[in-house]
């Protein structure tokens, strides 16, 4: 690797910011790929295919690409989960999902909900959610998980979430609920399409009662759509 593009690697890396180096394994030859520039890249379709779905997998590996094999290494950044709703569940679910790798944030612009009493050592935001998420450059790293049940939070970010990159949107909530957030969705420009991004009613059917059993569901389903799609 020349020594630029390893001074290049450690600034992404340094930066968070997700990162596929395709190398071809005949000739040597690197080129650094970008989440952000995909869909505007003029390389081969079957290798841009190869690379969103490295990103998301987060899993490299070989591909054959014009008669050439390009070993593709990832370098993603921690994986980041936004939890909106300082709730019951989501006091079990900052728990989990913190011991299974992601960076946790939780959004609630209630500050009786969303205290370092409540949750102690987490990265806490008491501003509206669409403010919140439009900060926090979210990428197909990410996953949104809203939990108030109350449209006047859940909706805004949603909206926001649609708009992102983020791999995982998930919402609480029973089939008729969501039924009327898809309306409201639909309202604002939305097509069917991109509303069945959303994971509702949020979580895996486990049977999940409790709190801390529907934050299960809900942490196997974000690593379930990470890891198999």
């Amino acid at each position: 690797m020349r020594t630029q593009d390893l001074e290049q690697l450690i600034a992404d890396r340094a930066g968070k910011v997700p990162v596929v180096l395709a190398t071809n394994l005949e000739s040597g030859d690197q080129a650094f790929f970008y989440e952000s520039e995909l869909d505007t890249s003029d390389a081969d379709p079957v290798l841009v295919d190869a690379v969103r779905n490295a990103f998301r997998s987060d899993r490299g590996g070989v591909v054959e690409v014009a008669g050439d094999k390009l070993f593709l290494n990832v370098f993603n950044p921690p994986k980041r989960m936004f939890v909106v709703g300082a709730v019951h569940i989501t006091q079990a679910l900052v728990s989990m999902a913190s011991v299974a790798g992601f960076q946790v944030s939780v959004i609630d612009p209630r500050r009786a909900f969303a205290n370092e009493q409540r949750f102690p050592g987490i990265d806490l935001s008491n501003d509206w959610p669409d403010d919140a998420l439009a900060e926090r450059s979210l990428d197909s790293q990410c996953a949104i998980v809203t939990l108030t049940h109350d449209p006047k939070i859940d909706d805004p970010a949603l909206v926001t979430a649609l708009r992102s990159n983020a791999s995982y949107i998930g919402a609480l909530g029973s089939n008729r609920t969501h039924a009327a957030r898809l309306e409201r969705l639909r309202a604002e420009g939305f097509t069917d399409d991109d509303m069945a991004r959303i994971h509702g009613p949020i979580g895996l059917d486990i049977g999940a009662k409790s709190p801390a059993e529907i934050a299960v569901s809900v942490l196997a389903e974000v690593v379930q759509t990470f890891r198999r799609g």
